[in-house]
């Protein structure tokens, strides 16, 4: 089909997954099926594909590396989805969980969550990455006891201009900004913004056309808006809530998108095992809850949205099944029918089948 896409797939072995799955999904009807499957590596949680499509990177969630995690490139045969190894190397903190490459294809930036680090690291023209050029610790904590006792770098994003890094630190409750130096490969912290005590950013997205920014925090169970400075500056204007009022249970956010079109975003509660849908104010980027939908499986984490914008892949991290959901022009979301079996999914890139 003309409109296939590619699904990669980051997961956890620890919890019964082989590796990289790929998957492909009908783009007519959101059907899914595998295709393969790349094995050899630890926790591949989270996946990322450079600007070609040609090269994919996934990190090892481990301290396997002489204490530290790792990333691994891949090559991506762009007709078959089948992914063949190029390298692996050390991103010098334990437990990566979040890697971005920037537009150019020139660098991957790694977030170590349990060492709460940042690396980077340049790529070759063979699409390998090499040893790190940057390394980043950060140093606080905030007021959880439990999950915020020191840094926890969670998530890193590159802006439009290809010029700012943004790094969530859950245990810091902060969002820090480095400004990217491509030709040596380093980062340079630039500024940053403290969350509410105890809220705990986690994933960062970009409204597709507008100076908005949209952070979801794990433990506050919320969404902060943010206005994007021409210089990169962030200023916090928004927090609502993703949870139903009254609602007393234990659940924590894990991913954020905006719609293709810019008018809704979408967050994942695991927990409560759903999705909180807001419309965006174009006029203020701000939002207001529409809906909030049940995934139909349990501990939902990373979502995608389809390109083009028609359909919603939710992975349910502890029913081990990836549901397909159609978008409707009001924003929320109808199930197909289409549900795939598939241990422990984390995460989810999407590639034109052939593109």
């Amino acid at each position: 089909m003309a409109n296939d896409l590619f699904a990669f797939i980051g997961t956890y072995t620890r919890l019964g997954s082989e590796g990289v799955y790929t998957l492909r999904m009908n783009g007519d009807t959101g059907e899914l099926t595998q295709v393969s499957v790349a094995t050899g590596l630890e926790n591949p949680s989270f996946v990322a594909l450079d600007p070609s499509g040609d090269h994919l990177y996934a990190v090892s969630e481990t301290s396997a590396f002489d204490g530290s995690g790792g990333i691994t490139a891949f090559s991506v045969n762009r007709d078959t989805g089948e992914l063949t190894q190029i390298n692996q190397v050390s991103t010098g903190g334990p437990g990566p969980c979040h890697l971005m490459v920037d537009s150019t294809d020139s660098m991957v930036i790694v977030t170590n969550y349990g060492g709460g680090s940042v690396s980077a690291h340049l790529i070759n023209d063979d699409g390998s990455v090499s040893e790190r050029t940057e390394f980043i610790q950060h140093e606080g904590s905030s007021v959880n006891p439990n999950r915020q006792e020191h840094a926890h770098a969670h998530s890193v994003n590159i802006d439009a201009s290809n010029e700012h890094a943004y790094v969530c630190d859950l245990g810091m409750d902060k969002v820090l900004t480095y400004d990217i130096d491509l030709a040596n490969g380093k980062l340079s912290l630039s500024g940053s913004i403290d969350e509410v005590a105890g809220e705990g950013p986690r994933h960062f997205t970009f409204h597709p056309s507008r100076n908005y920014v949209y952070v979801n925090n794990e433990l506050g169970n919320t969404v902060t808006v943010y206005d994007l400075g021409g210089d990169g500056s962030l200023k916090p204007k928004q927090t609502e809530s993703t949870l139903p009022e009254g609602w007393e249970g234990v659940s924590h956010t894990a991913d954020i998108h905006v719609s293709p079109d810019g008018k809704f975003v979408y967050c994942s509660n695991r927990g409560h095992d759903s999705l909180a849908i807001f419309s965006i104010d174009q006029s203020t980027g701000e939002i207001t809850r529409i809906g909030i939908a049940p995934t139909l499986g349990k501990e939902p984490r990373n979502f995608a949205i389809t390109p083009d914008g028609a359909f919603l892949l939710a992975e349910n991290q502890n029913s081990d099944t990836i549901v397909t959901f159609k978008r409707e022009s009001d924003g929320t979301i109808t199930p197909t029918g289409s549900v795939i079996d598939l241990p422990a999914p984390v995460c989810l890139q999407f590639l034109p089948v052939g593109g």
